[in-house]
């Protein structure tokens, strides 16, 4: 079995100081030794500490998994890195995306009704299109874009995955 058949998705939660450059360091260990993002988000979580989060789901072996860890740990904004897809590590996370639909007829009728059984709200429409905003697991989001190619899908804009750790216990 090859390396690339054991790779599997992680998310990772990284605390850094909320200053200029810090998010191009933490991305260049990234692109430096040839890892690959397949999301990335990131905001301030503590404006009096100046502190914020990236989040960033990565797909890798677990060998490199441990290094990417080892090294943003070594990193000097990097306060804390938690793997939050380990079993030890109860998480939760989600995804939103807004995605246009085009359509009229009976296929602008099916689209309605699929966002109903995705809880998708309807954020604009015309007369011809709507826009959707969906929130949920990656996988969710994916089934839903699915569902809406054949419908007429025009446009997807997604936010990347969040994630936090279940529990009373904060990062």
């Amino acid at each position: 079995m090859s390396d690339l058949s054991k790779s599997e998705r992680h998310v990772l939660a990284v605390l850094v100081d909320n200053e200029a450059g810090v998010l191009a360091r933490v991305i260049g260990l990234f692109s430096g030794r040839g890892y690959n993002i397949e999301s990335l988000t990131v905001a301030e979580v503590d404006a009096a500490e100046h502190m914020s989060r990236i989040t960033v789901v990565t797909k890798a072996t677990p060998a490199v998994v441990e290094q990417i860890l080892a090294q943003l740990d070594r990193l000097v904004p990097v306060h804390k890195v938690v793997d939050l897809s380990v079993d030890d590590v109860p998480s939760v996370n989600r995804e939103m995306a807004l995605i246009k639909v085009a359509s009229t007829g009976d296929k602008r009728v099916e689209a309605l009704r699929l966002s109903e059984a995705f809880r998708a709200r309807v954020i604009d429409t015309t007369h011809s299109s709507f826009v959707f905003e969906v929130t949920g697991t990656p996988d969710k989001i994916e089934a839903f874009i699915n569902l809406m190619r054949p419908l007429g899908l025009v446009d997807v804009s997604r936010t990347g995955v969040v994630a936090i750790a279940r529990g009373a216990e904060g990062m």
